[in-house]
C-alpha cells in the first residue's frame, strides 16, 4: 500500500507552526487542509484528551460563527497524535493567508472566560472531559511559540 501524504513528512524535524497539509479538488473547487501543529512530534509531550476537546468545542464555535471566515469552514478537530488539529477550509489557500484566522481563533481560546460551548450531556458525548484553564495555557504556548514569531520555517513543511 502506498503512504499517504502525511506520513511521508519528517517528523522529526517538524516544529509547531501552521502547516498546509494538502490541497484536494472536489468538482471544481479546492479545499485546503491545515496541520497545526502545537507541539514538537516525538519531542514534546502530547496533549491530553481533555484540553484537546476543549479546545475543538471552542475553536470550532469560534470558526463557524466568525463572519470572515464561517462560510468556509469544513472541519476544525484532533489529530489522533495528539500535537495538534487539522483544520479544513474551503478555498485555496496558504498557511500565510491562514495565520491571521488561526492566530484570532487561539487568541479566542486563551482569553475565554465562562462555560465551553457544548459541554454537556445533552450537547456532547464526553463532556465531562474538558480542562479550560489547560486549553487557555497551550493556546497561549501556540500563539507565543509559532504563530506570533512565524517565519517559512513555523509555515512550510521541512525537506
Amino acid at each position: 500500500m502506498q503512504k499517504i501524504a502525511s506520513f511521508t513528512v519528517n517528523h522529526l524535524d517538524l516544529y509547531p507552526g501552521v502547516y498546509v497539509s494538502r490541497k484536494d479538488t472536489v468538482g471544481e473547487s479546492v479545499i485546503t487542509t491545515f496541520d497545526l501543529r502545537m507541539t514538537a512530534p516525538n519531542r514534546e509531550p502530547v496533549m491530553n484528551t481533555a484540553e484537546m476537546h476543549t479546545m475543538e468545542h471552542l475553536a470550532a464555535t469560534w470558526l463557524r460563527n466568525d463572519e470572515s471566515i464561517k462560510d468556509k469552514v469544513i472541519y476544525f478537530g484532533p489529530m489522533g497524535c495528539r500535537t495538534g488539529f487539522y483544520l479544513i477550509l474551503a478555498g485555496d489557500y496558504t498557511s500565510k493567508e491562514a495565520l491571521p484566522i488561526v492566530t484570532k481563533t487561539y487568541e479566542f481560546i486563551r482569553d475565554f472566560e465562562g462555560d465551553v460551548p457544548g459541554a454537556s450531556a445533552r450537547d456532547c458525548g464526553n463532556y465531562l472531559d474538558m480542562n479550560l484553564p489547560m486549553a487557555k495555557y497551550l493556546a497561549k504556548q501556540y500563539l507565543d511559540r509559532a504563530l506570533y514569531c512565524a517565519t517559512d520555517a513555523n509555515l512550510n513543511y521541512p525537506e
